[in-house]
């Protein structure tokens, strides 16, 4: 919590405030039991502004500028303006929609961030109540200040940071802060801690959590920016950052500028020595740097991306953004919450012991009376009544006859009990329900098979049996009850002399389908860890029982004492994180990504926003919060890690396909353009007219819009892949010379065998290139061998045939006369069959070699 706003002179020490009293908080925050004056509340509220989350002015025009910075987007600007002037027109608005496209997705990923701190700003309450000048009044939140006296009632939303200085049976829901389900009974007694975790505020109401039942009366400690609310929604103003595929995207770019730049010089000055024409010399550079831009990767990355996306809404995954498709497949570790995920959400009760230690459904009746709500309301007060009652609703345990409730001592913080005075078949018993050590602590004897014995032989037992229980991860109550007299009203005095009876346990129990789940996620080398603000007793306890291969355990308290290099190593180390707060959530995150992990992070609450916006792939659900949905990336129709690992499969058929395009493209062109340039160094003529290197490089992109239906092999669904430049590098000076080497054997046979002109000799060339970097795909698409063992999908054949086949039609048409093309005599189609079939034939020798050598 950030009390040390800039603006105000006085320092609230967090422990200060949680120790202080009444009266020593009223002095510290300079309030009085009558509220604030007018006077002094507007006076206040011009020192510490108003009680809102801050609201950035965002200029769409330096999001759209920031876009700019991508090196891929550098090329295509380049690419784009070079087709244009080279009359390549089509072309060049092909590049430029392309780019636009990109563009766009990048600005709205980032302009998304407002709307995310717009929808936080609407979970706050617009109304409160407060004490001012001795009078309660209801005004806007935005109008309250440090020091006001705010007034809870049920259902009300905490409108600022409140420490409590009045509470009746005070119950508030903290989950949208914490994830956890279980509501939290609140004191307004001073609490002595130092460095607490948000879940031991135990005298404080947060803003934007809810009352669930009882009232209370709070001072107002922290406003706007400065309260736990306002941390997150400051947590979120900043931009999403930059996702694994996107650096790998730039990467990749920033490489090819370079080989380009190299190119386009050492090109351009060779043919200026050899006194070509310059102009000409100039265009030919530039279209051989063209030839090396994979032009269609965005149109080949969005058709594979949008034809996921619509295969992943049937598995109901909802992808927001297409490029969170990529890093889902690329996610090796998944960072997840408790509460509803692994379990249910809710806390259903497990078993409910008499104390012989047997299941006793007597015990349960006398639970379901001693409740604050009438049985068989729809609206419960608390979560420990609802699962009681829908328990019995669900196996039809009924009331005993003759129940009538005469009177209720409500629960109390210091107690940790209620009791409900109550006529069971013309008997009057004082029923008492509450903490074990609560109860145990009034108990004189036990009820063991209808006669009461001293508790004193049996105290250390229970108080094991309670400890025991706890440590398994249950919650806990106890119930005891004596006869006595009646009377219409009971007093706290009368809960004494009781009998204990026994324990019920409830947990929120473990989803089914989680551990078949995590079995997926293992088998795909996806690493689970736990972020919950839930005890760690509980966790593990959950973790056990799905048979999790999760390791050690750390807690927030722990995490909050340490340096950076130690937060890294404990997130390598542990995979439980106990009661954690949202920054400390949004600390391992972050110490994840910058080890160079891709990591994926699902959560529903306000409390998990901030790690949803930095996360590489931010996932939700459906029926989480608003905030935490728009934070997200990936929205799960159902909150199912199973859905998960569907959408990670889907991710990874597609960075297969993505990747196969960089590496074919890359390749191909780089042999090929190494071709045209050395041919230029000794022909009297360029190998390959300009127009013709763009025409050549469009068929093949065209050529390879049907990849993203390939089909993947299953080795490449096992683990995560991640962008590696250097491969990428080495496997296009690997494989470029291997298709060189088939340049020159066709220059040879264009010159030697078949004396061609100059207009046959592109000709020739044109066809050859093109025929050999189309059907090497179907080496290249596979580490396998692809005649028997990996088979493309039936498109990607037809596109590839289709292309050449195009490219061999275009030389016999009127279209060919205006790229200066030659029909090619049928001797020379005979050649490049074998040339085609040998040219494969190596590859597939050279790809065996080069897997062995290198990695992918």
């Amino acid at each position: 919590m950030n009390f040390k706003n800039l603006k105000k002179p006085e320092i609230f020490e967090v422990g200060d405030l949680l120790s202080a009293n009444t009266h020593q908080l009223l002095d510290l925050l300079k309030s009085s039991p009558g509220g604030l004056s007018d006077e002094e509340a507007t006076l206040r509220k011009k020192k510490y502004g108003p009680n809102e989350l801050p609201k950035q002015k965002i200029y769409a025009i330096k999001i759209f500028l920031r876009q700019l910075k991508n090196p891929l987007i550098i090329i295509f600007v380049f690419a784009t303006s070079v087709s244009f002037f080279l009359g390549e027109k089509t072309n060049a608005i092909i590049i430029f929609l392309m780019m636009f496209v990109s563009i766009l997705l990048s600005f709205f990923n980032e302009y998304r961030s407002e709307k995310i701190a717009e929808g936080l700003a609407k979970k706050i309450s617009r109304k409160a109540r407060v004490i001012r000048q001795g009078l309660e009044k209801d005004i806007e939140v935005k109008d309250i200040t440090i020091g006001d006296q705010v007034l809870l009632t049920p259902g009300s939303i905490v409108p600022a940071d409140l420490r409590l200085i009045q509470v009746d049976n005070f119950e508030i829901d903290e989950s949208v802060l914490t994830g956890e389900s279980v509501s939290v009974l609140k004191t307004d007694k001073p609490v002595d801690l130092k460095n607490p975790a948000i879940g031991q505020f135990e005298n404080f109401a947060f803003m934007g959590t809810t009352v669930i039942s009882g009232t209370a009366t709070g001072l107002v400690a922290a406003i706007g920016k400065d309260t736990e609310f306002g941390k997150i929604s400051k947590a979120v103003e900043k931009p999403k950052p930059l996702t694994g595929f996107q650096r790998g995207i730039f990467g990749f770019g920033a490489f090819l500028v370079k080989v380009i730049f190299v190119l386009v010089l050492a090109i351009f000055l060779v043919n200026a020595l050899l006194r070509h024409d310059p102009l000409q010399s100039l265009l030919f550079a530039l279209a051989i740097a063209i030839g090396l831009t994979p032009e269609l990767l965005f149109l080949v990355v969005t058709v594979g991306l949008a034809h996921g996306s619509q295969k992943l809404a049937k598995k109901e995954v909802i992808v927001k953004q297409l490029v969170a498709i990529e890093d889902l497949g690329n996610m090796d570790i998944l960072c997840t919450d408790k509460t509803g995920t692994l379990t249910e959400g809710k806390i259903e009760v497990v078993d409910f012991i008499d104390s012989k230690g047997e299941t006793s459904k007597f015990l349960l009746q006398l639970a379901l009376l001693c409740s604050s709500t009438i049985v068989g309301d729809e609206i419960l007060s608390n979560t420990i009544d609802a699962a009681l009652l829908s328990y019995a609703k669900d196996r039809k345990i009924e009331l005993p006859v003759g129940f009538e409730k005469v009177d209720e001592v409500p629960f109390t913080y210091e107690r940790q009990r209620m009791a409900v005075g109550a006529d069971i078949g013309g008997q009057r018993l004082l029923i008492v329900k509450g903490a074990p050590e609560s109860i145990l602590a009034v108990c004189s004897s036990v009820e063991i098979d209808g006669k009461n014995e001293p508790i004193t032989h049996f105290a250390e037992k229970f108080k094991s049996q309670f400890v025991s229980l706890s440590k398994d991860g249950f919650r806990v109550i106890a119930l005891a009850k004596r006869e006595i007299e009646k009377k219409e009203r009971y007093q706290i005095d009368d809960e004494r002399k009781l009998s204990f009876v026994g324990f019920i346990t409830f947990l929120d129990k473990p989803r089914k389908e989680t551990f078949a789940a995590v079995e997926k996620l293992e088998k795909l080398a996806v690493s689970l860890k736990i972020l919950t603000g839930d005890n760690e007793l509980v966790t593990e306890r959950i973790c056990r029982e799905l048979k999790l291969p999760l390791g050690k355990t750390i807690l927030g308290s722990q995490l909050a004492k340490l340096d950076n290099n130690q937060l890294a190593k404990a997130c390598l180390e542990n995979d439980i994180f106990a009661r954690v707060t949202p920054e400390q959530k949004l600390a391992v995150i972050i110490a994840l990504k910058k080890l160079g992990h891709t990591v994926g992070f699902l959560g529903d609450g306000v409390n998990d926003v901030p790690a949803l916006q930095q996360a590489d792939v931010g996932i939700s659900v459906n029926t989480a919060v608003d905030v935490a949905k728009e934070a997200a990336t990936v929205v799960l129709l159902r909150k199912d890690l199973g859905v998960v690992s569907e959408g990670i499969v889907e991710g990874r058929k597609i960075f297969a396909n993505t990747t196969k395009y960089i590496l074919m493209d890359t390749s191909s062109n780089f042999g090929n353009m190494f071709s045209a340039a050395a041919g230029s160094f000794f022909l009297p003529f360029l190998p390959m007219l300009p127009a013709q290197i763009l025409l050549n490089n469009i068929l093949y992109d065209f050529s390879q819009l049907s990849l993203p239906t390939d089909n993947v092999d299953p080795e490449a669904l096992e683990k995560p892949k991640k962008w590696k430049v250097d491969f990428i590098r080495n496997y296009m000076i690997f494989f470029g010379p291997i298709s060189s080497l088939y340049d020159f054997l066709t220059y040879g046979v264009m010159l030697f065998v078949l004396k061609a002109s100059e207009s046959l000799f592109q000709t020739g060339w044109f066809i050859e290139s093109l025929a050999t970097q189309v059907f090497v795909v179907f080496m290249i698409r596979t580490t396998r061998s692809p005649f028997y063992k990996s088979k493309p999908s039936k498109f990607l054949i037809i596109g590839c045939v289709s292309v050449v086949a195009l490219a061999i039609f275009i030389t016999f048409t009127p279209l060919g006369e205006i790229f200066k093309f030659s029909i090619l005599p049928p001797k020379f189609f005979l050649i490049l069959a074998i040339f085609v079939v040998t040219y494969l034939f190596l590859v597939e020798l050279g790809k065996k070699l080069f897997y062995k050598r290198f990695s992918p």
